[in-house]
């Protein structure tokens, strides 16, 4: 086969998974935003402050793909939650990107170093505390200017209500991406929408992983349950 020839095929390949990618990163966007429009649950006193799994599937795209599809599905999908269902318009917008890229990177940029369950685990745990960290800054930092409430309020509010409530949040996504991606990614792969490679090795769930998950889904319940 001459140098042209292999040129071609290799330029034919390298198109079809591009296009797969951006395939899959549209249906990565459109899941997170069903999981926005139909997953939204009320777990503060805050009428502002919601939960939905729409950070899962971020993240799910982001270990696939690595961060930089992480950060693009969470853009596409704020702006978009801004348009149709959001009551906060901009600043909302803005804190919904902040929040996911604060969880989603953090947790690709670390798995893409170590593609393993144990860099799993630990990106997602490491992401758990800087999502919390970043989101306490920005609402002392926001929430004044569009609520139109003095600082000292919102300073009040940081450890009884925004701390939990990231917490919570970041710990049932941590849960439900341990559990979910795997399985997630082997239905990608048997649609022929990602390579074997793009996954933790592997096809069973570890029973670490799923104990792991367990606990913080019942460590988020029972804080819910105390807080309300």
């Amino acid at each position: 086969m001459g140098e042209a020839a292999r040129f071609f095929i290799w330029k034919w390949v390298n198109n079809m998974n591009k296009t797969k990618k951006i395939t899959t990163t549209a249906l990565l966007c459109a899941l997170a935003y069903i999981a926005t429009f139909v997953g939204r649950l009320p777990i503060s006193t805050v009428a502002f402050l919601k939960y939905d799994p729409k950070d899962v599937i971020v993240v799910m795209g982001g270990f696939i793909f690595g961060p930089l599809t992480a950060f693009v599905i969470s853009a596409v999908v704020s702006v978009i939650e801004m348009v149709t269902i959001s009551e906060t318009n901009i600043i909302g917008c803005i804190m919904n990107i902040v929040s996911t890229v604060s969880f989603a990177v953090t947790a690709s940029v670390i798995y893409e170093r170590s593609r393993t369950i144990k860099g799993a685990v630990y990106g997602l745990v490491t992401a758990m505390f800087a999502m919390t960290v970043t989101m306490v800054v920005w609402n002392y930092l926001l929430t004044p200017f569009f609520y139109g409430m003095p600082r000292s309020e919102v300073a009040k509010m940081l450890l009884p209500i925004f701390v939990p409530f990231n917490l919570i949040k970041s710990s049932l996504n941590t849960a439900l991406t341990l559990l979910l991606y795997k399985p997630f990614v082997k239905i990608l792969r048997s649609a022929g929408l990602i390579e074997k490679r793009e996954s933790i090795s592997g096809g069973v769930i570890n029973k670490g992983v799923i104990i792991l998950a367990v606990f913080l889904i019942l460590m988020a319940v029972g804080a819910v349950v105390i807080l309300n």
